[in-house]
């Protein structure tokens, strides 16, 4: 059985990797959804591999996901809702 590695919280004010571009990301996932999530990923990824904890990252996956899943719903109702009238 493998032990997960540790994650530490940083100290305030100190700079980690993935923290710039976990906060950009979770900007992003809010006006691009897509782009948002793959960009907190990557930086979720590198925080993880340098044993941080990117909290900013992971809520910008976490509303990647669902603005995404509900763009596809919209997407997919309109759809339905155009081929009904047709």
């Amino acid at each position: 059985m493998t032990t997960s590695p540790t994650l530490t919280t940083p100290a305030p004010g100190v700079d980690y990797p993935g923290k710039t571009l976990g906060v950009i990301g979770l900007v992003a996932s809010i006006l691009f959804m897509f782009v948002g999530l793959v960009i907190s990923l990557v930086a979720l990824n590198q925080s993880k591999k340098a044993g941080y904890r990117n909290t900013p990252a992971k809520i910008g996956v976490i509303v990647g996901i669902v603005l995404t899943v509900l763009w596809v719903l919209v997407y997919v109702g309109t759809a339905v809702v155009a081929i009904s009238y047709s």
